[in-house]
């Protein structure tokens, strides 16, 4: 039996994917991670991969292809005449991880429609898995429109968006970034379900893993846990439609589009000590985001 895969993408680089998905891979049990791409890396230095690694502990990886230059991986390919990753090969090391894992976090590279090779994204690879996809965005100015782009183009290839993360939420958020927390699943009809604090990737991996689940809507993670290999609460629908594009009140993608979302928060990783995670009820307005 297949395990859950979900696609780790983010609305732009250097938003936060890498510690989100180890964070992610800190709060499940039986996770593999893939890593299709990495650019900017040698043979033999220590890449996205090692990072996850270091702060999760023992953790099974795989990587497909590396470029040395810090570039759109098509681009680093060719630049250094090297031959471009297929979507066979990335579909095979996502497949056989699955196999033995109840998760497989694919980590993307960049944005979501940045070219692997010359036609292939990690939305062809989201999709030849059938993988769900949690989208990592920013806390401040730009978060909203990048977000909606993001998410709109991952529907337009009928895939489900299972959540947003912010990437680094900092101590002292401006008025922009507290808007924001507001209005991203208010706008794009996706929840916010986790929310990084900013340094969180120089934690000593003990407490990282420790501060890890205080990060997520307790909600969301416990519903992910009820059915680790199947598709049975993919949906998020309390009717029991087959529809799978879904806002995270039930309501169809159509009407997301013109409704949206509730504006919810999650935990707020800023109001309690990193390394203790507060019970789920420390976070009472994230009560009902998955209904």
């Amino acid at each position: 039996m297949t395990g859950r895969i979900v696609a780790v993408t983010g609305t732009s680089t250097d938003v936060g994917k890498t510690i989100a998905t180890a964070a992610l891979a800190a709060v499940f049990d039986d996770v593999a991670v893939c890593k299709p791409i990495q650019t900017g890396v040698l043979p033999g230095e220590p890449g996205d991969l090692a990072v996850i690694e270091r702060l999760t502990g023992s953790i099974t990886t795989a990587e497909c292809a590396r470029y040395p230059e810090p570039l759109a991986p098509e681009t680093a390919a060719r630049r250094a005449g090297a031959e471009p990753v297929t979507l066979t090969a990335v579909v095979g090391a996502v497949t056989e991880l699955a196999a033995d894992h109840d998760l497989t976090l694919v980590e993307g590279a960049g944005g979501v429609l940045v070219r692997l090779a010359e036609n292939l994204t990690l939305l062809d690879v989201a999709a030849a898995v059938d993988a769900e996809v949690v989208v990592v965005v920013q806390a401040g100015l730009g978060a909203l429109n990048h977000a909606e782009l993001t998410v709109d183009a991952i529907r337009a290839r009928g895939l489900h968006v299972a959540g947003l993360i912010i990437g680094a939420w900092p101590a002292e958020p401006d008025l922009a970034m507290t808007c924001n927390r507001d209005d991203l699943p208010r706008l794009t009809g996706v929840p916010v379900v986790g929310v990084i604090p900013d340094g969180a990737g120089a934690l000593p991996p003990d407490d990282f893993r420790t501060a890890a689940p205080a990060w997520f809507d307790p909600d969301w993670i416990a519903a992910a846990r009820l059915d680790p290999r199947g598709r049975g609460d993919r949906l998020l629908d309390p009717r029991g439609r087959s529809d799978r594009l879904l806002d995270p009140r039930g309501r169809s993608d159509e009407g997301a589009r013109v409704t949206r979302g509730p504006a919810t928060r999650p935990p707020d990783p800023t109001t309690s000590p990193t390394t203790t995670p507060p019970s789920p009820t420390d976070h009472p307005n994230m009560t009902g985001v998955l209904q």
